[in-house]
């Protein structure tokens, strides 16, 4: 079996928070009905249907409009299937740890090797954290990264060298001014919120969302603690642009779970569903 052939919610080349693509998974966007500007028509133009109302009208014109769709990366994959199984769920992204004292932690050499089974419309990210400069390039040279991500205490000018997009994760904790965090990244695609833990990652657990700003200038992806029973919750309330989960969908740790993958994208687009209604 490769992911290649696998039923996947379409997007954009390259995960982008920001993105708006619509899924397959989602009901299509019907043509909104254009009444005619006068009487004289061309030959074989449409007409107006009899009866149509005003309201029936303005509820296409409604149903036309753009619908949002938010994101999902599952974080940490280590395995094939596990690979296989988030592509199949329909996660936008994946995640990519080289980290080594992670227990999800990847070599060149396995990294390489999985990003081979994917589509082009499934982006591959890159987890790094305070790395040598010379360790991303190695990176990147040995595996087809779309999207870089630094997780430890890497400033703007250090993610800017290496000409590749990128997001800045925030350990987020009482006193962190995440406005002014934010406008220290303004070339980043986004900022991703994650819990404040000894060490780096936010060990699956969840942080006050109350923190969380509503004038932020860049796109959040919402990672920290997130599971199948709470995305939903945290999607309808926050309206990220995109969600991260590791541990949440995992059976041990680096060992991904196919139900909880498939619960937890469910979630996620049952929340979707509920805020375009």
């Amino acid at each position: 079996m490769s992911a290649r052939g696998s039923t996947r919610r379409s997007g954009s080349p390259s995960f982008s928070p920001a993105a708006t693509a619509r899924s397959p998974r989602r009901p299509s966007t019907p043509q909104a009905f254009t009444s005619p500007a006068s009487s004289t028509r061309p030959s074989g133009a449409c007409r107006r249907p009899a009866g149509l109302s005003s309201a029936h009208e303005e509820s296409s014109r409604r149903s036309a409009r753009a619908m949002s769709r938010t994101r999902i990366k599952i974080c940490g994959i280590t395995r094939r299937e596990d690979l296989l199984a988030a592509v199949a769920a329909g996660a936008d992204a994946f995640g990519l740890v080289f980290y080594p004292p992670s227990p999800r932690f990847v070599t060149l050499a396995a990294a390489a090797r999985l990003s081979r089974e994917v589509s082009p419309f499934v982006s591959c990210v890159g987890l790094f954290v305070n790395a040598d400069p010379a360790v991303v390039r190695e990176t990147l040279a040995a595996v087809p990264l779309d999207l870089l991500q630094f997780h430890g205490d890497e400033d703007a000018v250090y993610c800017e060298q290496f000409g590749k997009p990128y997001i800045k994760a925030a350990r987020v904790r009482p006193g962190l001014d995440l406005v002014e965090f934010a406008r220290a990244f303004t070339s980043a695609r986004g900022i991703l919120l994650d819990a404040y833990v000894e060490g780096y990652g936010g060990a699956g657990q969840t942080f006050d969302w109350s923190l969380i700003p509503r004038n932020l200038p860049l796109p959040v992806v919402l990672s920290g603690g997130l599971t199948p029973a709470n995305v939903r919750d945290a999607v309808t309330g926050l309206r990220p642009a995109a969600v991260d989960v590791s541990s949440g969908v995992e059976a041990a740790k680096g060992i991904k779970d196919a139900g909880k993958i498939a619960a937890f994208v469910a979630a996620v687009n049952e929340a979707d569903i509920q805020l375009n209604a």
